[in-house]
């Protein structure tokens, strides 16, 4: 990721021989956006390989990067992740023995992991999509033994703060579009939906790849600092976005194309692990839409940051914040085409509570925008007087606005 603070060989010597590493050489990472990266090269190395990964966390405070290490720890062996060296200097008394991970610089937190194989796919195929998909779901699993959630997981980041400052500058249509799918992911049953500790950034060039054609797979999943308690699905909506988006580069005009069948292979491989309840399944399409404005949102702020903390330089790399503007879009379009049904609530009362018998009564009870809130009525009134005798009498019909749902004429007989 991008270099921020500057470090001299001194302190890259001193800092890797707490870990029991021998520095010979501290090379630049400088893809990403957050924190400060380099490779290093030990005595033992040969010239151009790389042991471990030095990490000085620019943002993550201590404390938190500590609860990081023990979520690696926990899925080391199950999952392909590095998981932070101790420290060899930390001492056997217990608050050293809690940081025996981390070093603390400038109140900055700083690891040293094992570099994994493989590379960062630049493309994704569906092969990939499925693999990543069974992968989350055993990461969602696997941290579910880490309780309370609440104790591992960092705060989720205050978006609706940075929502609340760059909608101001927006022009209009883009502050609607943003709003419009904030405000629909406040509608949703979110206390329906299950949660958990959540990766929440689980992008392809967080992932490590064998890339053999036709064999590829999954050698390294990277960067666990913002692990927090939040929806499965929205951090299936975030991983999606990425690994089913090509993103064209700068001489393809920046392109955004979405990718729906590796999208279906994505969920069929999740769902190979965990299945997905049916009102995840229907906030999905929205979660993709928010998904999309959170990142909008990231780069936006990282922008701000680096313009207040007066960041340049060459090792200082900023995405394009549009291409995710973009994406929201897209998803939105799809959103409101699902929003131009009505779903039409009805009872019928058959005889013996059996459809194949003759209906003895009928009620129109709503007309609803959401298949969720007639979903909902149902719950609310199939245990009142009368209902609960006929459970099986309750149907959801899905009308689309401005159509004609029969075209035909009939038989007045």
């Amino acid at each position: 990721m991008s270099v921020y603070t500057q470090l001299t060989d001194e302190q890259f010597a001193a800092f890797c021989q707490s870990f029991g590493v021998s520095f010979a050489r501290a090379i630049p990472i400088t893809q990403g956006i957050k924190n400060s990266n380099w490779f290093i090269q030990t005595t033992d190395d040969n010239d151009g390989d790389y042991s471990y990964v030095f990490t000085l966390f620019e943002e993550r405070p201590p404390s938190d990067i500590e609860k990081m290490a023990v979520i690696l720890n926990q899925l080391n062996g199950t999952l392909p992740v590095a998981a932070p060296l101790a420290r060899i200097d930390a001492g056997t008394d217990s608050d050293a023995d809690d940081k025996r991970y981390v070093i603390h610089y400038d109140d900055k937190a700083i690891t040293v992991v094992p570099c994994l194989a493989g590379a960062h796919p630049e493309q994704t195929t569906q092969a990939m999509c499925h693999k990543m998909g069974a992968s989350l779901a055993v990461l969602h699993a696997s941290l579910q033994e880490l309780q309370p959630a609440e104790k591992y997981g960092v705060a989720l980041y205050p978006w609706a703060e940075v929502r609340d400052r760059e909608i101001r500058f927006m022009p209009s249509d883009e502050a609607k579009l943003m709003g419009d799918i904030w405000q629909s992911y406040t509608d949703l049953p979110l206390e329906t939906l299950p949660k958990g500790l959540c990766h929440l950034d689980m992008f392809a060039d967080n992932t490590l790849w064998n890339l053999e054609e036709g064999n590829e797979k999954l050698t390294g999943l990277l960067d666990f600092t913002e692990v927090s308690v939040d929806h499965y699905v929205m951090d299936i909506a975030i991983t999606i976005n990425d690994f089913c988006t090509t993103w064209g580069g700068a001489e393809e005009g920046e392109t955004v194309n979405f990718d729906r069948h590796k999208m279906a292979a994505f969920l069929q491989g999740y769902e190979s692990k965990r299945t997905l309840n049916e009102d995840e399944k229907r906030a999905l399409p929205i979660m993709l839409a928010k998904a999309a404005v959170i990142f909008w949102l990231l780069r936006l702020n990282v922008i701000h940051y680096n313009r207040t903390e007066g960041r340049t330089g060459d090792n200082i790399m900023v995405k394009n914040p549009d291409l995710m503007k973009r994406l929201a879009a897209y998803h939105w379009t799809h959103v409101e085409k699902a929003q131009d049904t009505v779903y039409v609530l009805e009872h019928a009362r058959y005889k013996d509570d059996n459809k194949d018998n003759d209906v003895e009564d009928f009620k129109l009870i709503g007309v609803f925008a959401t298949e969720q809130q007639a979903q909902a009525t149902i719950e609310q009134l199939k245990s009142k007087s009368g209902f609960k005798d006929y459970p099986n009498g309750f149907h959801i019909n899905a009308y689309p606005l401005g159509k004609i749902n029969w075209a035909e004429g009939f038989s007045a007989d």
